[in-house]
């Protein structure tokens, strides 16, 4: 017993004595980097181009739904019942394809999401490598992104490595 006691007192010793070592902490600030970075506002661009397009089809087909709905309104008293049956089902097509295109294009797995990866993926892989190649450099144990860290209050300049990055990746 007395075995068991004194292994769990070295035991909660050695973890108290592990956490506190003192790490070399830095900080980066990702929103800083990626408004510095070229590649990144031209990655930008090209997904509000094709947002904007993707947006102007969806607001087509949608336009033509309202219209198709407003015909259907003024002439609905002068059509037969299969008619009327007809316009209501050609209606309710369009306003189907008007929100199958929207998830195509922006739901969870559309292709604005699909873009997105595709052209900021090797952006954010290519920063993470400056990072990591910095921090090795330097001999930063912990590297963190100041501004996606609700908690922090202050942090010294010295900190700071996002310049160090910035060059790394070869921005001004």
């Amino acid at each position: 017993m007395k075995r068991c006691l004194v292994l769990s007192l070295v035991v909660v010793l050695l973890s108290v004595f592990a956490e506190a070592k003192d790490f070399s902490v830095a900080y980066v600030d990702m929103q800083y980097i990626l408004k510095n970075l070229p590649q990144y506002e031209s990655a930008n661009e090209q997904l509000m181009l094709v947002a904007k397009r993707w947006q102007k089809e969806v607001d087509a087909a949608d336009q033509e739904a309202k219209v198709l709905v407003a015909n259907y309104q003024t002439e609905q008293i002068f059509l037969s019942e299969a008619m009327r049956k007809e316009r209501e089902k050609e209606i309710l097509d369009k306003e189907q394809q008007v929100l199958e295109l929207r998830r195509k294009y922006f739901g969870e797995e559309g292709e604005l999401k699909k873009k997105r990866e595709a052209l900021l993926k090797p952006i954010q892989d290519e920063i993470f490598t400056a990072i990591q190649a910095v921090a090795m450099e330097k001999k930063y144990e912990i590297v963190k992104d100041r501004s996606a860290d609700p908690s922090l209050i202050y942090m010294a300049n010295k900190l700071d490595i996002s310049d160090l990055v910035l060059n790394r990746l070869g921005a001004k």
